[in-house]
């Protein structure tokens, strides 16, 4: 297991281990050795080819997020919502997938969301905190002032998604 670090601050990309033979594979996701923090609440999702998800974000209890592919592949974007940060406001993306075998640890103050790009796409979330639904909040994927360049153009969206706010809304939202 080899830890990239990036220009966010503690924004980390894992590069896993897979065993391989001829029954299939096996692979390392996460050592808490290395990163020396605690999931309590760990949850999966399931998405068909081209269903976007985000941008999430919990506004008052925010949440680390340690995102893996089980299978299929993703686009995976995270948005610095960390005021004092130097990348405040930026974004980065990564494509993680079951046959790259990388992972991505995003520190709590960012807003998370990703579009599936395989036929079947199982994501595992390792959260620092619980859920709580009084905080959800989400930002509008599209929104101009990101410039997020999305790899499809007609994405499968959920309606609460379509009700995200945009990035201006969000900033100037009161706790």
């Amino acid at each position: 297991m080899k830890i990239i670090k990036t220009k966010f601050k503690d924004l980390l990309i894992i590069q896993n281990k897979n065993f391989r033979d001829s029954r299939g594979y096996f692979k390392e996701l996460y050592k808490e050795k290395l990163f020396n923090r605690k999931f309590p609440f760990i949850v999966m999702s399931y998405s068909k080819k081209h269903v976007l998800r985000g941008l999430h974000i919990q506004k008052n209890k925010q949440q680390g997020k340690y995102v893996s592919v089980i299978k299929g592949k993703i686009f995976d974007v995270v948005v610095d919502l960390r005021k004092n940060s130097k990348t405040f406001g930026e974004h980065f993306t990564i494509i993680l997938s079951e046959k790259n075998c990388k992972s991505l640890f995003i520190p709590a103050g960012f807003a998370h969301g990703f579009c599936s790009l395989g036929v079947e796409n199982y994501v595992t979330y390792s959260c620092t905190k619980y859920r709580d639904k009084k905080s959800e909040n989400g930002i509008m994927y599209n929104d101009k002032k990101l410039k997020i360049k999305w790899p499809i153009k007609n994405p499968i969206i959920s309606n609460k998604d379509k009700k995200n706010m945009t990035y201006h809304q969000y900033l100037n939202k009161k706790k």
